[in-house]
């Protein structure tokens, strides 16, 4: 069974581990070393911990699968462990991610995805997201914002 929820204190370590993981494996080989170095579990969990509020969880018998993160109309991180990649799991905590992108008013969504990172870009597309320009973003380290070349992603959304 797989649900979506609110993320609890408890989730950080699974969270960090999915997040870690995941950012690595997607970003180690197209951004900057030295961002790479900054992306430690420390700098994971402590983020984490900072927004949790903002933070869902997407459950898959049981266990942390994927996790959310808005800053509304943003959805500034989406991630899904690799056990749970190709059953479905995305499109489950997309489809959350977007109606609570709504809820929050927003009628243009938009994401940040790291030039180079085609396994995320192509998923985007495949849930209705365009690629809209390649922007300069502003990345949160713990050495300060970190400047990185990214596509920008935007998708319309129906305001209820």
């Amino acid at each position: 069974m797989t649900i979506v929820r609110a993320a609890v204190e408890g989730d950080l370590g699974p969270l960090t581990d999915i997040w870690f993981e995941g950012w690595h494996d997607a970003h180690a080989l197209i951004v900057p070393k030295e961002l790479v170095r900054l992306r430690t579990r420390e700098n994971f969990w402590d983020r984490l911990r900072a927004e949790l509020h903002a933070v869902r969880v997407v459950d898959r018998d049981g266990a942390a699968a994927g996790f959310t993160m808005l800053r509304a109309p943003e959805l500034y991180q989406f991630y899904v462990a690799a056990h749970a990649r190709g059953a479905g799991v995305a499109t489950v905590l997309m489809l959350d991610a977007e109606a609570r992108l709504a809820g929050h008013g927003a009628d243009v969504a938009w994401l940040d995805c790291a030039i180079g990172n085609t396994r995320a870009a192509r998923f985007y597309e495949k849930c209705g997201w365009h690629r809209a320009a390649t922007v300069t973003s502003s990345s949160d380290t713990p050495a300060g914002p970190f400047a990185l070349d990214v596509w920008r992603y935007e998708k319309v959304l129906l305001v209820g």
